[in-house]
């Protein structure tokens, strides 16, 4: 690599860690700054990965002229680290930036979406890796079959989950790219959906061959140079959709997948839940565009254990069901409640939330109390502010007051492990983005003794 040095500031974020563990494999000495310790930061540091947690100047190399500094938008300019850096004349650049600049020169197969991009980038790391076609992988979650959110192969081939937040996709120029949603998010940074639109449009236009659009999406043929077909779960309209659906005891769909070239039949999907069913849809269109074998698509989609926290099994045995998911918008939390709703019809669905920003929770209150009314019993928790300061009478309170399942209650985070206790659970999800999954172990050490 170019620089001796490469230092992350926001290191334990799920996308700069793996750059960041792209970068130590390539040979450069990597290290760098975030505010908690995590998994993921513990597992950086297993890896040989210097990670500290003061925001301390002093820990950045010295040498200027062979030291990068990679950050991410989500620590603030204020951070002592990255002022300093830019005083100093470090070459200094964001996350988005490192990355458009690792897949340059490489065949690009991207993911975008305002949902669904880290299952669907996942699973196509995974068709590629498996058909033995190979690829390296950046992606926005932990791959449950690699244990890791980076995969390196020798080949020209990098899969990239493309992150619209801070506008961070248009970096990347894929050869074939997916559109899994276009919804209103992050309008701290985009003001309203018109805005968000523009910027799809304008990843759309980047992309040279292929594009992959979920069935609906407003984006034209004539806006766009590469060929676009289009996706769904069971619309009979788009050129890649399901059919022929069978859903099994364990919640595992099975389906004949419908594209222009034919039928593939039997397609077992490793994951539950129907929204996998139409991720795993996306992500053989990609592959099947690119030219790998139908029979190795269908192998690989059977095989594929998911994402971390992507509507991810950690208890199951029979009256007793835990299942953790990363949503974090009303949409996500839809599909995830709908699908899960699915696979354990007639059972009584306790949801556990925390809110993921206050900008958020603000500009969609309703909508989030619509999504969470679809539970029967809802346990709303505080929001997790992230990089944001509170908000004048924005509170869970918020959402809670229209929510209209059978039950519900607004908790504390530190009141939660006590009530459980006491709670009687059929099935259980945990909901949310923020610091939630730190309750993962203890729910289901707890739930496990029952």
């Amino acid at each position: 690599m170019r620089y001796e040095n490469i230092y992350f500031i926001g290191i334990g974020g799920i996308g700069m860690s793996a750059i960041a563990r792209f970068c130590k494999f390539k040979g450069a000495n990597v290290s760098g700054y975030d505010r908690t310790p995590s998994a993921l930061t513990k597992a950086l540091e297993s890896e040989g990965i210097q990670v500290h947690y003061n925001d301390d100047p002093s820990q950045i190399p010295a040498d200027i002229q062979n030291t990068l500094i990679v950050y991410t938008p989500a620590v603030p300019n204020t951070l002592a680290e990255l002022s300093i850096a830019r005083e100093k004349g470090y070459n200094v650049i964001k996350r988005s930036k490192m990355l458009g600049e690792l897949t340059h020169g490489e065949t690009c197969l991207a993911v975008a979406g305002t949902h669904g991009k880290t299952t669907t980038s996942t699973l196509v790391a995974h068709i590629l890796t498996e058909s033995e076609s190979g690829c390296s992988a950046f992606l926005g979650g932990i791959s449950k079959n690699y244990g890791t959110n980076m995969l390196v192969s020798e080949t020209k081939t990098v899969v990239a989950e493309a992150d619209e937040f801070d506008r961070s996709f248009l970096q990347l120029h894929p050869s074939i790219a997916a559109i899994t949603a276009m919804d209103a998010d992050h309008l701290d940074i985009y003001g309203d959906l018109v805005h968000v639109q523009e910027a799809f449009r304008q990843f759309a236009s980047q992309v040279s061959e292929t594009i992959i659009l979920k069935y609906g999406l407003p984006i034209r043929q004539d806006e766009v140079s590469a060929r676009i077909f289009t996706y769904h779960y069971d619309n009979a309209m788009a050129d890649f959709h399901g059919t022929n659906f069978r859903l099994d005891d364990h919640g595992h769909y099975t389906y004949d997948l419908v594209y222009p070239a034919g039928v593939l039949s039997d397609i077992k999907v490793g994951t539950i839940g129907w929204v996998n069913v139409e991720n795993s849809i996306a992500a053989a269109a990609i592959c099947l565009c690119y030219g790998i074998d139908g029979q190795k698509v269908r192998h690989a989609i059977g095989s594929f254990e998911g994402a971390v926290r992507r509507l991810d099994v950690h208890l199951n045995r029979g009256s007793l069901c835990y299942i953790d998911d990363y949503a974090h918008h009303p949409a996500e939390l839809k599909s995830a409640i709908t699908s899960v709703r699915q696979v354990f019809p007639g059972r009584k669905i306790t949801g556990i939330f925390q809110p993921h920003l206050y900008t958020r929770t603000r500009d969609f209150a309703p909508e989030f109390a619509e999504s969470l009314s679809l539970l029967d019993k809802l346990i709303l928790l505080d929001i997790y502010p992230a990089r944001e300061e509170p908000i004048e009478g924005v509170t869970s309170e918020l959402i809670f007051k229209d929510v209209t399942c059978p039950e519900k209650v607004l908790l504390h985070k530190d009141q939660l492990m006590e009530y459980l206790e006491k709670e009687d659970i059929d099935v259980l999800m945990t909901l949310g983005a923020g610091d939630i999954d730190r309750f993962i172990g203890p729910i289901t050490e707890l739930l496990s003794k029952r």
